[in-house]
Formats: C-alpha cells, structure tokens, sequence
C-alpha cells in the first residue's frame, strides 16, 4: 500500500474518535471494547499489518517534519493505569528517529515542581520544531487526580483565596488559552484518552500480580484507586468536554483491545502529520553549486 493510501486509511480510522468540540461529549457513548470493522481474533493478523504500515508512513513524515524544521507536535497521553499508554507509545513510534522524539513521563510533582505554577514542569518539557514530543501524563493530572484527591491541592502552596468554588473551570481556561497559544506558535497538539473498562483493568491487574516479570508493574495505590473510579470517570468526562478544541482535539481511543488501541493511535498521529503538508527544504542556487563541486572533487579521487 503506497503512503497517500496508507494516509488516507489512517484519517478513516481516527475520525470516529477524535473530539474536537466538548460539549455533547458523553464517555457512556464510547464502548471500551469497541474494535470498529476489526473482528478479534480473526483479524488481529489485519491490524498488526495496519500498525506496520502506520509506523513505516509515521516514520517517513517525522523525516520531514525533523528536515523541514518548522513545526512542533505535542502527543499528550492520559488513562486510568493498565490501559495501555507505555505499550502504545512503545510500538506506535518503535520506527521513529530518535533524534527527533523526546518522551517525558510526569509522575507525582516534586518540591520544586510545587514551588512553581502547575504548567511549568510541562512547559520546560515542551518539543523543539521538527520534533515529536510525548507526554506520558501531564498537565491533565491538575483536572483529574487532584480533582479526585483535592488533598493534593492543599500541596500547591496556592494562597487561599485563589482557591475558590471555580478553580477548575479556571485550571481549564488556563488549558485552553495555553494549547491555542502553542497551536499559534506553530506547536501542533493532539491528545489521547485510552479508555479502558473497569472489568478490563482488573484483569490486567491481576495479570500483574500473577506474572513474575510484570510485578514490578503493580502497586498497590493503583487497586485502591478503583474505589475512585466513578469520580475519575466523572473527571475525564468533564476534562474532554471542556477542552476539546479544534486546535487541540482529543481522541477518546477505546482501550480493551491493546492491539486495536495501536492501530488507533498510529491512525491519529499519521493523519495529523499529513496534514501539515511536510516536503523535504529545497536548496538554493549556492547550495547547489556547493554540491556539485563536493561531488566532482569526490569522483575526482
């Protein structure tokens, strides 16, 4: 399959999941375990050789978004744990250069981190132009978690009367303003919701427990927050609704397939790069003749 068709299987893919207006956005409405016209097990085979292919074309226009040097991209990735974020980012951008990726992983702030604004630790992270940056959580923890555990709040050093009734509808206005101000500056940003159900997520848990090799993956702060779920799932909804843009999109990528959640992601990224339109930098005149002079002293010896 040649790339423009690859490309414009890839936008087919993507579309159904991509949100880029909020406010009718209802999670009830996106099924998990969805899988689209991919039946399971029969055409997993199908899906490994889309994800194959998504790769190769990814691979082929981060190329020329690294050449050309211009834009930026910003793939921000947000999920309850055990839906699959490391494995999706492992594999969707496993033939990626590295040179022109950067990945970063937010984990709980540190002392420092609470002794600036919430965007910060995000901001000093973000991708140079011509790179893709990855963002393995992030600056939506300050919606979710905190929402869900608003303790973490009283850690933020906020004085208290900033502190209001309002202060997420506040924190996604700050988000707004700040995506479009990056979308302004040439930084293209699409975020992915892998959605993964309650029941799934148990079983991988479980996984974790009963494997060797995955024990380092599980703690056990991760079974003791599925007593939040309902708040978290109530977060993300509200999170979507009111950040969704066209400038920054979410895709709400169901989650209880892996292989399935790859080939969607792949879709997602692939249709953003080819709508940047990348070439390769055409050279001038001087650069030319600089070049047919270092050929000719090179087929001279």
């Amino acid at each position: 399959m040649k790339t423009k068709e690859i490309i414009k299987r890839a936008s087919e893919l993507a579309k159904p999941f991509r949100i880029s207006k909020g406010k009718n956005f209802r999670l009830m409405d996106v099924d998990p375990d969805d899988t689209l016209d991919f039946t399971k097990e029969a055409d997993k085979p199908r899906a490994k050789e889309a994800l194959a292919m998504g790769v190769t074309a990814l691979a082929e226009l981060q190329d020329k978004l690294y050449a050309q040097d211009k834009w930026a991209v910003l793939l921000i990735f947000q999920a309850m744990d055990a839906a699959g974020k490391d494995g999706a980012i492992k594999h969707v951008l496993s033939g990626v250069n590295p040179q022109g990726c950067q990945v970063y992983s937010f984990k709980s702030p540190s002392s420092d981190d609470l002794d600036h604004d919430y965007l910060w630790r995000c901001m000093k992270c973000l991708p140079n132009r011509g790179q893709i940056g990855i963002f393995n959580r992030s600056y939506y923890e300050e919606v979710l978690v905190v929402r869900v555990h608003p303790e973490f709040l009283a850690k933020q050093k906020l004085p208290p009367k900033l502190v209001g009734k309002k202060i997420w509808q506040e924190r996604f206005e700050d988000i707004r303003n700040f995506e479009q101000y990056l979308a302004r500056n040439g930084v293209i940003v699409r975020k992915f919701f892998l959605h993964v159900s309650k029941k799934e997520q148990k079983r991988r848990f479980l996984e974790r427990i009963d494997d060797p090799q995955k024990n380092w993956k599980f703690s056990s702060n991760d079974a003791a927050e599925r007593d939040f779920w309902d708040d978290y799932m109530q977060a993300y909804e509200q999170m979507i609704q009111e950040t969704a843009t066209k400038e920054a999109p979410w895709y709400v990528v169901p989650a209880d397939n892996k292989w399935f959640t790859r080939v969607i992601v792949a879709a997602a990224v692939v249709d953003t790069l080819a709508d940047l339109d990348l070439e390769y930098p055409e050279v001038g005149e001087d650069k030319l003749k600089e070049l047919a002079t270092a050929k000719k002293k090179l087929l001279s010896k």
